[in-house]
C-alpha cells in the first residue's frame, strides 16, 4: 500500500473535516443542480456517473434529481463526508484517494467539481488519467479557470489552492477528447451562485 502524500492526508484530515461543515446544505445543492443542468444539456443518455472527490454529496443529491435513472458512484478521502455521502443512500461510495480508485469498469460521465484546484501540480498528470480511464463518453471538469497555472493562498495555507486551464490540460493531452461546451456560474448570481466555477464538458470521440 503507497504512502499517501501530504495533500491527501491534510483533506483526510482535520481540514478535511473543517471543509466538510462548511460545505453541506440544500442551497449548495441548488446551485450544483442548475449548474448540472446546463452543463449537461448538450449530453445524450448518461446511465453510470463517478465523481472524483464526493465530499458530503451534494453533487450526487443533484444528479439524483437531475438523472434519476443514473447509477451514481462516489470517491472521497475524508471518512466523515463518506459517512454522509452514504447516508443519503443515492450512491455507492467509495473511501480513498481518487488516485487509489480502481479502474475496474467505465462511466459514461466521469466528474471532477472543486477537485482539481486542490491537488498540487505534480499530481494532476495522474488526476487526469483517473478521470480519462473511467469515462466511457464524457468527461466534466468545474473547477476555478485562469488562463495560466497561478497559486491561491487558502484560509492560511500555501500549497492547497491552484488555478489554471485544467480542461485545456486535458484536451492537449488525449487527441480523442472534443470540448462539446463551457460555462461560467457566477457567485452573484441572483439564482444560484456558485463561487465564479467554469465548467467544460469534453467527449471522447472516434
Amino acid at each position: 500500500m503507497r504512502d499517501l502524500s501530504e495533500q491527501e492526508k491534510f483533506w483526510q484530515g482535520d481540514f478535511g473535516n473543517q471543509y466538510v461543515e462548511r460545505n453541506i446544505g440544500q442551497p449548495l445543492v441548488a446551485a450544483s443542480l442548475a449548474m448540472f443542468a446546463k452543463a449537461l444539456s448538450r449530453a445524450g443518455r448518461i446511465d453510470s456517473v463517478v465523481e472524483l472527490g464526493t465530499n458530503a454529496g451534494n453533487n450526487l443529491q443533484a444528479l439524483h434529481q437531475l438523472l434519476p435513472q443514473s447509477e451514481l458512484f462516489g470517491v472521497e478521502i475524508n471518512e466523515s463526508a463518506c459517512v454522509q455521502a452514504r447516508a443519503l443512500g443515492i450512491a455507492q461510495i467509495w473511501q480513498g484517494s481518487l488516485f487509489d480508485f480502481p479502474r475496474e469498469r467505465t462511466y459514461d460521465l466521469s466528474l471532477s467539481k472543486g477537485v482539481l484546484i486542490h491537488l498540487a501540480p505534480e499530481l494532476l498528470a495522474t488526476a487526469y488519467a483517473q478521470l480519462y480511464a473511467l469515462s466511457r463518453r464524457y468527461i466534466l471538469i468545474a473547477e476555478y479557470y485562469n488562463p495560466a497555472p497561478v497559486e491561491v493562498p487558502y484560509r492560511g495555507n500555501s500549497g492547497k489552492l491552484f488555478k489554471r486551464d485544467f480542461a485545456g490540460e486535458m484536451l492537449d493531452r488525449y487527441a480523442d477528447l472534443h470540448l462539446l461546451d463551457y460555462g461560467f456560474v457566477y457567485h452573484r448570481d441572483p439564482q444560484f451562485p456558485a463561487d465564479d466555477i467554469t465548467w467544460f464538458l469534453l467527449e471522447k470521440r472516434p
